[in-house]
């Protein structure tokens, strides 16, 4: 999705490209783009002998979906205990505690 959403409308061929060196075959590049196809994430227009690729969802929405799956799966549907774990496993700079405090304090008001 990151590559489509970089390039904008794209084919196989230049997610492909976009990807350089990876242990992902061709087909298997193919294989996901079409199974976002299926989950209604791509959209997309033939030309000529390919196909070209959209993105029917935007990256900030796939995040909001994504981030929201994980919590409930992972950690019960609890923000608290995710920032917890991340907090005490992570080395965290001061400028990283710096934001966390101002996003909390913001949530706060």
């Amino acid at each position: 999705m990151q590559v489509v959403w970089r390039l904008g409308q794209c084919s196989a061929q230049d997610v492909i490209a976009a990807l350089g060196e990876t242990e992902w075959s061709d087909a298997t590049v193919k294989t996901l783009l079409n199974r976002l196809l299926k989950k209604e994430a791509l959209a997309f227009e033939k030309s000529g002998k390919s196909y070209l690729y959209s993105a029917l969802v935007s990256e900030d929405e796939c995040q909001r979906a994504e981030t929201e799956t994980f919590v409930q799966r992972v950690f019960g549907g609890s923000v608290v205990p995710m920032m917890a774990h991340f907090v005490q496993s992570k080395k965290l700079s001061q400028r990283e505690v710096a934001e966390l405090r101002k996003l909390l304090g913001d949530k706060g008001k």
